[in-house]
Parts: C-alpha cells; structure tokens; sequence
C-alpha cells in the first residue's frame, strides 16, 4: 500500500523521486542523501524525507516546486500553458542558480559538486525562483583538494564538461560545473536544445560537445 501512496504522489506532483535497484547498486540514492541533507538554500531542492527498505525500495520526498523545470520553459511547445519567459526573469533565474552553485562549492561545509547542471535539473517555484535538484551524480569532497578523483565520467552528453570527459584535457575539479552552466545559459538564449548529433560515434568529441 505505502508503495502505491508513493507512486501516486509521484505521478501527480513529481515530488517523490523513487530510485530503482539497478542504479549504481544504491549509490545513486547514497549521493543524493547525502548531498542534498547537507544543504538548507532558497536556491536549492529542499528534502523533506526519504524511504528505504532493503535495496528494491528507495524514495527521496521533496518539497513540492510549482513551476516545474526550467527545461518545459526554454523549449516551450505550448505557449498558452507555459507562457515564455521575458529575459529579465531568465536573468533572474541565472543569477539564482550562480547563488545555489556558489552555496553548493563555497559555502557548505563539505564542498558538493554537483555534475549534472542542466535545464530540467532546475526546477521554479511559484514566484520562478530557481532551485537546483537531482543531486545523484553529485560528489562529495574536501574543499582544500583543487583536482576531484573520478572513477569514471558522470554527467548528461552535451553539458559534460572536457575534462570530466576526458583525461588529457586536465583534471576534474569543483570549477568543472563552469562549462554545463555556460551550455544552460546558451540554451536558455536559444531557446533549442544543444545540437547534438546522435549519429556520430560514441567516441568523437562532436556528441560530448556540440557547436
């Protein structure tokens, strides 16, 4: 029953985030807890509990965000629904998501890098104000450390940064959200979505980082 309570919640106002077994064997659920109950910003996703029952059960429950996401506004397909944004609000909700990124990287006590800083990552209030969410691929480290050990890549094609992606181009560090930030806001005045080609391969640097 609690299940379906939460499915339902989910469905109708996206304020439940259920996270399925499969994803990183809990990890992704372990970075988001742990990233998100460290913060207490106006521009950054607020979690109000969490459910964890075994590894097939787990459940992020956050504050409810009127306005959705930002992306449903840049690429606005229904004008009468989601009005389109004048650029003194887009200015505004750029500044918000600078002072939540500052807050994350500055601020906190343990420094939180973000990694996956993109349109439908932000959500809006009911007066547009920002709030960055979706802290699953976030790490955690200490502030003192300049460059960041990864394992791996994390991030979404055409927001992740050269050297989260790649080696030789240098290493990752808190700075790295720079180049996903600047590729928001390119959207943000395009009002398109990157121009990313599917049909290259998976190795060419024209899918991770479009023109």
């Amino acid at each position: 029953m609690a299940s379906e309570v939460v499915a339902f919640f989910f469905d109708v106002v996206d304020a439940v985030k259920l996270l399925k077994a499969c994803k990183g064997n809990g990890e992704e659920f372990i970075n988001e807890f742990m990233s998100i109950s460290k913060t207490s910003h106006v521009n950054s996703v607020a979690l109000l509990e969490f459910c964890l029952k075994g590894n097939k059960k787990k459940a992020l429950v956050y504050e409810f965000v009127l306005n959705g996401s930002l992306e449903k506004y840049i690429h606005n397909n229904d004008p009468v629904t989601n009005p389109p944004l004048s650029w003194e609000r887009l200015h505004r909700i750029a500044k918000g998501i600078t002072r939540g990124l500052k807050y994350l990287h500055r601020v906190c006590n343990t420094r939180i890098l973000h990694f996956d800083i993109k349109p439908n990552n932000i959500l809006l209030d009911k007066n547009f104000n920002p709030k960055i969410s979706d802290f699953g691929l976030a790490k955690l480290c200490s502030k003192t450390h300049s460059i960041v050990t990864m394992l791996d890549a994390r991030g979404t094609i055409g927001y992740i940064a050269p050297e989260v992606w790649n080696r030789h181009f240098g290493g990752a560090s808190h700075k790295s959200y720079v180049y996903s930030y600047g590729m928001m806001i390119l959207e943000m005045m395009g009002g398109k979505h990157n121009n990313i080609n599917a049909e290259v391969t998976s190795h060419s640097s024209e899918l991770y980082f479009p023109h």
